[in-house]
């Protein structure tokens, strides 16, 4: 099997090195893993701004540099849930429709990908470490994913998970909210790194590196000792 990498923007940028644990994660599964240097952004941050035409433009990008009929497999909720929900919103009614349908049944997010369609729930990681769970909201309320991380932790040797008061609240991240209601996401935030103190972890992971990204500059502003890690990256350790 073939599977097709997409990396999205928070990952290309900031994380690279969780689209390189992903890559290792696949192969390590059993697939070829192709990553195409074309690819750019799938449009979201337009969308969720409003601007529509020029998300519209950049979604017929995505989905001609991922024509063809393999997986197309994404580190992180966010990106993959708005490609699978929204494209529908921007192409109802036109040409590329079918496209689009074609390219919402081959998206998945990468635990997803793991547990549900190849069927592998352990690769022989080994990350010795006490680490707890942040349910992003686009992986809970637009993708609808939640056992899939902690069935593939669980089988990481070392690894001792140890759940979040809370945890399907949000980290106070939200794209733009963020920027538009800094005090009430600091605040969000805030509670959302007490409660993983709470539990002991020295590790907070989860599948969309924009939530991690949002925690940990609170841990750093404020000195904090916790850790964030990608999923990915927590799977690809030992490998």
């Amino acid at each position: 099997m073939v599977v097709e990498l997409f990396i999205p923007c928070f990952v290309d940028q900031l994380y690279p090195e969780t689209g390189h644990s992903m890559a290792k994660v696949l192969k390590k599964a059993g697939v070829d893993v192709k990553y195409n240097k074309n690819q750019t952004c799938c449009g979201q941050v337009a969308f969720n701004s409003g601007f529509w035409d020029e998300a519209r433009d950049v979604a017929k990008k995505f989905m001609n540099d991922f024509s063809g009929n393999n997986p197309i497999v994404c580190a992180g909720c966010s990106c993959s849930a708005f490609v699978k929900n929204n494209y529908h919103d921007l192409f109802e009614g036109t040409i590329l429709y079918n496209q689009y349908t074609r390219l919402k049944n081959n998206m998945f997010e990468l635990t997803d990908f793991l547990v549900n369609n190849l069927k592998v729930t352990q690769l022989g990681s080994y990350f010795p470490h006490k680490v707890t769970i942040h349910d992003s909201c686009a992986s809970l309320r637009d993708y609808k994913l939640k056992d899939e991380p902690r069935i593939l932790l669980r089988n990481v040797k070392g690894l001792e998970i140890v759940e979040l008061a809370d945890n399907e609240v949000c980290c106070g991240f939200g794209g733009t909210f963020s920027v538009k209601f800094p005090s009430i996401s600091s605040a969000m935030v805030e509670q959302k790194v007490q409660n993983a103190l709470n539990t002991g972890a020295e590790y907070i992971t989860s599948v969309d590196s924009s939530c991690l990204m949002n925690i940990q500059s609170y841990i750093d502003k404020n000195n904090i000792p916790l850790k964030t890690i990608h999923i990915a990256n927590v799977l690809a350790s030992g490998l």
